[in-house]
């Protein structure tokens, strides 16, 4: 098979679910990994065979051999590690969310613009089958015109904080609507548009000694185009893990989970009757091979970015509005980033 990208990845807890999306990609090898724990980058590097291991992770971009790295380090590092990989000429592919504060955002997205290089955010909801299907369904108008939309990022981090390196989900900066509302927030920014105003409530009770912010949370959202909305985000939920989202129109509703292996498609019939349809999926529910497959087009084949830079950056000053209602008990208009 020939080579056409050598990519490395920077991080081997969600790193690991990219590092295999990597080997599952035709064209695509896995060059390097890096992890600042020993112990795991070596399980993680023996498992792969990736004989290029780094706890370092300057130590992988100064590999000219190397084109493209996925970072999927905690948040707080990826400002300095985008910085650090594009002086380095590599292409990357960021997890989200982007960064964690609008002073990071504000930097990356001027690193960014100066380069030469192709950089997607890691939103992958936007790749998991059925979320993708609903997409595609509204926008060829089986549900009419978008009326109210609502999803939901309810995970029991409980197992989470329990892992050898949870604590950096602690920090107060990374309140559980950025960390991980995120997916919630940029789904319904890819299916509505930017919200235009918000008003959140946020509640601190299941995990009020471990970490201080609210760990529960609920939106209402005004969209574009007369569309409202609701988010709902909970790190403390104590129930499996879903994104159930639900997206009505004036002809019909569709229902859609990322754990579920069909969908729901309410919509009328020729003779206006609304009729029921189950709809099967494919169960990917974080789809990083459709994602990093989608990186490598980019890069080799020079295919326009979906996920841009300034995607990922909204999707956070979204989500950073959320935390400012909740916090301040007002009315907030996102600021967006051009």
């Amino acid at each position: 098979m020939e080579i056409k990208l050598r990519a490395g990845v920077i991080g081997l807890g969600m790193g690991k679910v990219h590092a295999q999306a990597i080997q599952k990609t035709e064209g695509a090898c896995l060059y390097s990994v890096c992890d600042n724990d020993a112990e795991t980058l070596k399980t993680v590097a023996d498992e792969l065979g990736v004989e290029r291991r780094f706890t370092d992770y300057r130590d992988l971009l100064a590999d000219p051999a190397l084109d493209a790295v996925v970072i999927a380090s905690p948040d707080q590092d990826h400002r300095i590690m985008i910085r650090d990989a594009l002086a380095a000429g590599k292409h990357i592919l960021c997890e989200k969310p982007l960064a964690l504060t609008r002073e990071d955002i504000e930097a990356i997205v001027a690193m960014v613009k100066a380069s030469d290089r192709k950089f997607m955010v890691g939103q992958i909801c936007r790749y998991t089958p059925g979320f993708a299907k609903a997409k595609e369904l509204i926008d060829a108008g089986k549900i009419g015109e978008l009326t109210f939309v609502e999803s939901e990022y309810a995970h029991d981090y409980t197992h989470v904080f329990a892992r050898k390196h949870g604590s950096w989900r602690c920090d107060p900066v990374r309140n559980g609507v950025v960390g991980g509302g995120c997916h919630a927030v940029d789904l319904l920014r890819w299916i509505a548009g930017d919200p235009e105003e918000v008003m959140a409530y946020g509640t601190h009770k299941t995990f009020a000694d471990l970490v201080s912010y609210d760990d529960t949370h609920v939106a209402v959202m005004k969209f574009p185009n007369g569309v409202i909305g609701k988010v709902f985000v909970s790190i403390s939920c104590r129930r499996n893990y879903t994104m159930r989202t639900v997206l009505y129109g004036t002809h019909g509703t569709i229902i859609v989970d990322n754990k579920t292996p069909e969908m729901t498609l309410f919509h009328l019939d020729e003779a206006g009757s609304t009729v029921t349809e189950k709809i099967p999926l494919n169960l990917a529910d974080h789809n990083a091979t459709g994602e990093f497959r989608e990186f490598f087009d980019v890069i080799v084949n020079d295919k326009p970015v979906k996920t841009t830079v300034q995607e990922g950056a909204n999707t956070i000053a979204a989500c950073l509005a959320i935390v400012e209602s909740a916090t301040e008990g007002k009315l907030v208009n996102p600021q967006y980033f051009d």
